[in-house]
């Protein structure tokens, strides 16, 4: 495969800023620091929360704001992440041998306050280099020099003297709820997820906190693999035909250190000239109750979520047909974290996803995880991504462990069936109508570790093989290749 020319890759700004607490114990809540490690891929954005007024994660040793000597009202960040992944033994539709990438993505950004206003935006360049015409390249790799936020917010920690944290955000902007399982700004994949709408945050610091949305999806431009591949630069655009809106309640400590989550999402999807769609329609309600780990101790997570409405075959403008739409997801996990050296956590996981039983009755029961993340759950993505919160019947254990304070591990195994065995295995465009070549995807072996040098820099590296079953090797157009392994190694400056 050819080498692309590296390019200079620069992106996001972010505006947000200094907030100043109603009440006494709203203040000493803000001034309490409690830091926690960066999630197992990218650094997450560093902004400071506008309500609980601490920022998530601990400030880069080298960081942008010290050395330009910028004001209290003014921060700034820069991060960039190099990744390379090889992949060997297609198991796509069609594949052919391997395939390889460089994965750059460069996020610049600002950060400002002026009292309760912040002024946002973020822009991001995202490229893949290594690539070639018989790579599967699409624009969950590039999004070459592009605003990914723009925004105004306004924001009180003590609203009316209530007691209430209150926030509004209106424009271009990141959406992270919950599980991340529906809603995530992405960690592992080179682009992210973003909206332009209405946001708005009511927070009792004790008890609750709603969170209500109302924006429509941002599409990435350009969509051709050849334009991707050439970098041919086109601004994203909002989707004016589709809306996407919801409503999320968390509920603190209900027993012990048991929350809980309510929502309901809506999504109401239409044609444009650019962007021809499927025509989805769903209400997706959920509920999620879990407990956070702690040494010694059990933890738990169940999330249950329903999906119904209507959806059309194709995205086809001759398809005018709306289909009925009625899925379903249920996860479960219970670990234990074991007070020993290393701080070993060993967890039991199973996910179901349910896939379309009859390809022929104009009914569809496959479910749509939205705009969601799942490396956390079922791999890595980039490159790779062989696993999505479709279609899937899938037990499996994980251990993660700290061999030092700086060195983070885990190992994974996972075994994957098909919910449905006429319908399709997601994102690989393998199925079998007729059933006949069985529900056994394989098995899934993961390997991933990283070391964070300091608050500024970590490497991560990462493998995983997928043992093949039964319908990966003997599905209509199934890759006649042995077992699928990739490999990443990448690292991250953060400033």
């Amino acid at each position: 495969m050819k080498l692309l020319p590296v390019c200079n890759t620069w992106a996001a700004i972010a505006v947000g800023g200094i907030y100043l607490a109603g009440t006494a114990t709203v203040a000493q809540a803000a001034e309490k620091k409690s830091y926690s490690r960066p999630p197992f891929a990218v650094f997450s954005s560093q902004m400071p929360d506008a309500l609980l007024g601490n920022d998530k994660y601990e400030k880069p040793v080298w960081n942008l704001h010290d050395s330009l000597g910028l004001p209290k009202w003014l921060s700034a960040g820069l991060e960039q992440r190099t990744r390379y992944e090889t992949l060997d033994n297609a198991f796509k539709a069609n594949g052919k041998g391997g395939d390889q990438q460089i994965a750059l993505q460069s996020d610049l950004w600002l950060q400002a306050g002026f009292d309760a206003f912040r002024l946002g935006a973020e822009f991001l360049d995202a490229r893949a280099l290594a690539a070639d015409s018989g790579s599967s390249i699409n624009n969950t790799h590039a999004d070459q020099a592009d605003f990914i936020q723009g925004y105004l917010a306004w924001a009180k920690q003590n609203i009316f003297y209530s007691g209430l944290g209150f926030e509004l955000v209106a424009g271009r902007q990141t959406l992270n709820l919950g599980s991340r399982r529906l809603v995530a700004r992405n960690a592992m994949r080179n682009t992210i997820n973003t909206f332009t709408g209405v946001k708005l945050r009511l927070l009792d610091y004790n008890a609750w906190q709603f969170t209500g949305f109302v924006t429509m999806p941002v599409n990435r431009y350009p969509t051709a693999a050849l334009d991707l591949l050439e970098e041919t630069h086109e601004f994203d655009e909002e989707d004016t035909h589709t809306w996407f809106s919801g409503g999320f309640l968390e509920l603190y400590n209900l027993l012990g250190n048991t929350s809980a989550e309510i929502y309901l999402y809506h999504l109401d999807e239409g044609d444009s000239i650019r962007n021809p769609t499927r025509n989805r329609r769903y209400f997706t309600p959920g509920a999620r109750l879990f407990s956070k780990p702690a040494k010694s101790s059990f933890d738990f997570q169940l999330e249950t979520i329903g999906q119904f409405g209507t959806v059309r075959a194709t995205s086809g403008a001759r398809d005018g047909l709306d289909q009925q739409h009625s899925a379903w997801y249920q996860h479960a996990d219970v670990g234990y974290s074991f007070d020993l050296a290393w701080s070993p956590r060993l967890a039991l996981e199973y996910d179901y996803a349910s896939g379309d039983d009859n390809p022929n009755d104009n009914k569809e029961q496959r479910f749509d995880t939205l705009y969601g993340a799942r490396r956390f759950e079922f791999g890595a993505t980039g490159i790779y991504g062989a696993f999505a919160r479709t279609n899937i019947n899938s037990p499996g254990a994980r251990i993660t462990f700290s061999p030092r304070g700086d060195v983070q591990a885990s190992v994974s195994h996972r075994l994957f069936w098909l919910a449905s065995p006429t319908d399709s295995w997601a994102g690989t465009g393998l199925q079998d109508k007729t059933g006949r070549s069985g529900d056994s995807v394989g098995q899934q072996l993961e390997l991933t570790a990283r070391w964070d040098v300091n608050s500024s820099l970590n490497f991560e590296t990462g493998w995983s093989h997928l043992f093949k079953g039964e319908f990966a090797r003997t599905a209509p157009s199934a890759p006649r290749t042995p077992d699928t392994d990739y490999f990443y190694l990448q690292s991250l400056l953060r400033f």
